[in-house]
């Protein structure tokens, strides 16, 4: 569905965007913005602003920015259409729909037409499993001692080992073969169109809207790949989603476990853990990490005890912390993962191993300790020597000497040697070389901007949060001066706005559709312009950032004239540049 311009500005307008923040953040006053600790990085001091007159939020620690749209959008993974429903539900606005354009139709109509398909597909699966033809695959579930309504709860289900079967079921339901090819479950080619899941157990992997969006297959005998999942679609992003999400996020426990495979999860929520989830096929990745840290702080990583679960394990590590999830990993030893684990020891023997789930930071000196012989003295100084650099990775010092004490301990590790080798290490060892893993975003050093972008932020957030200087410069500078393409796109949005005198930042923002792009123009509207300045000050900085912006813009113009007369305006603009001062009032 489309909504008008006009409903999507009602309904933004109805939102107050502190209300709307502080039902996710914990927001505190500080002068006319309001602070708390960004939801989209791991940060101990509040860098997170919302702005009431501006109607904008902007984290000053990782960049990320917008309206409330963009806001409800990110922190609920929701897709534009879902947040616009979601406020106009809050406020009370009734959501009149309107054509689409031509593009927009078609695009919406094919996302519409493939969750139809997968739905239709799931529920055809299911039947066959339960079907004649299911019968191997049915028994093959019930080998896994799963029970018949473990099995509905999931919508397990089984593709035929007909290659055409699901095709024609779907081409009856008057499905086209263009639609089809966009779903993903087929391979269409010169000898026919195939089932690409044939003779599979399926397992329908849902969003956490419980729409189904893809599809995991376990092969039936010994074909390859063992496990098979549905490719990207436009519905279908395996690194940022989670099978069994839209179970575990309404599960009353505080932390979520994470587990390698379908299996496992499913095994487990049989057994009463309906926290457990698990990635799709795929390394676990920040996207992920990030979508699970808006349903819990905790998480336990409940991997495969052999090799490559260890390995898997402490990648995920890192990557859990850079969003700030505490992670724990839970040892399946002596099985090699949670479902022979439940199957062999049960519900309470797997309760007491989360219990007794191991500190990340410790299992990863554990990992690290059992790959060097410290009967060698030169093997033992270089793994006291790499744990104080890991512990260079906790930049709050009391954090840091909490962990100094739990390796001293569990290590006998003098302590005084350890704190003064960390003491030494952390003035010798820059930033970029101490962090280990995944850096969480505020680590990530940004490029600083150069003088012009500088001075072209500065302006435009100047003439935000202050439209009166508007009158002043209007005839010094104009939406034109601001040549970069993202600026000059802002600035002639804001110009005509200030123009009509419907200052509306918060708007500006809606005409960006990529979730980058919004950050960026969240901070242009954001760019510290110092307050405590005294009123000269003031006046010096507004003319020095003038005449950069001018001469940037005179000097990008100067290079790609081809028109004489044009040439004479820019000499005579160069001119005055020096006439330029603008009076500020007190």
């Amino acid at each position: 569905m489309y909504y008008s311009d006009e409903l999507i500005e009602e309904v933004r307008m109805k939102n107050d965007i502190v209300d709307v923040v502080s039902s996710y953040v914990k927001l505190q006053k500080k002068g006319s913005n309001y602070f708390g600790l960004c939801p989209f990085h791991n940060e101990k001091s509040p860098s997170f602003s919302v702005t009431p007159n501006k109607q904008m939020y902007y984290c000053f620690g990782c960049g990320q920015g917008g309206n409330v749209y963009t806001f409800v959008m990110k922190y609920e993974n929701y897709s534009f259409t879902e947040a616009v429903k979601e406020l106009a539900s809050r406020a009370g606005v009734h959501l009149a729909e309107t054509d689409y354009s031509p593009e927009e139709k078609k695009r919406a109509d094919l996302k519409s037409r493939i969750l139809e398909i997968n739905k239709e597909t799931a529920t055809y699966y299911y039947h066959m499993l339960k079907s004649e033809k299911g019968t191997k695959a049915y028994e093959y579930l019930k080998s896994r001692q799963l029970t018949d309504e473990t099995i509905t709860k999931f919508g397990l289900g089984y593709a035929t080992n007909y290659k055409d079967d699901l095709y024609l079921y779907l081409k009856k339901k008057g499905y086209d073969d263009d639609t089809l090819k966009e779903s993903g479950l087929f391979n269409f080619s010169e000898r026919g169109v195939y089932d690409k899941f044939a003779d599979r157990v399926m397992f329908p992997i849902m969003d956490v809207n419980n729409r189904v969006i893809g599809f995991g297959g376990r092969v039936m005998g010994d074909g390859q790949p063992k496990y098979l999942n549905s490719p990207e679609t436009m519905l279908f992003d395996k690194s940022r989603n989670l099978y069994g999400l839209n179970i575990a996020r309404r599960s009353r426990k505080s932390h979520l476990l994470i587990c390698e495979g379908y299996m496992d999860v499913i095994s487990l929520h049989q057994a009463g853990f309906t926290n457990a989830i698990a990635s799709l096929g795929t390394a676990y990745t920040q996207k992920q990490a990030t979508l699970i840290k808006r349903y819990t702080d905790d998480v336990y990583l409940t991997y495969d005890s052999d090799g490559a679960g260890i390995k898997a394990a402490l990648r995920a590590i890192p990557i859990s912390k850079s969003v700030g999830l505490s992670t724990k990993i839970v040892n399946m030893n002596p099985y090699k993962d949670p479902d022979a684990f439940i199957k062999a020891l049960g519900a309470d023997e797997y309760e007491k191993r989360i219990e007794n789930a191991r500190n990340s930071f410790l299992f990863e000196i554990d990992k690290m300790k059992e790959e060097m012989d410290l009967s060698d003295p030169e093997v033992k100084s270089r793994f006291y020597s790499n744990i104080a650099k890991k512990l260079l990775e906790f930049r709050d010092e009391l954090e840091r000497n909490v962990y100094i004490d739990a390796v001293c301990e569990e290590y006998l590790i003098p302590k005084d040697s350890l704190i003064r080798t960390v003491s030494t290490m952390s003035l010798t060892v820059g930033d970029e070389d101490v962090w280990v893993g995944v850096k969480p975003k505020e680590e990530i050093k940004k490029p600083k901007d150069d003088g012009v972008r500088a001075a072209l932020k500065t302006m435009l957030t100047w003439l935000i949060e202050e439209p009166e200087v508007y009158d002043k410069v209007k005839n010094i500078i104009s939406e034109k001066d601001f040549v970069l393409p993202l600026y000059s796109t802002v600035a002639t949005m804001l110009f005509e706005q200030l123009r009509e005198g419907t200052l509306n930042p918060a708007k500006i923002i809606n005409y960006f559709e990529d979730g980058d792009e919004q950050s960026e123009v969240a901070s242009l509207f954001n760019t510290p312009v110092r307050e405590e300045l005294s009123l000269a000050e003031r006046e010096k900085t507004l003319n020095d950032t003038l005449i950069t912006v001018k001469k940037n813009s005179i000097d990008y113009r100067s290079r790609n004239v081809n028109d004489i007369s044009l040439l004479q305006d820019i000499i005579k603009e160069q001119n005055e540049i020096s006439k330029i001062r603008v009076i500020l009032s007190k």
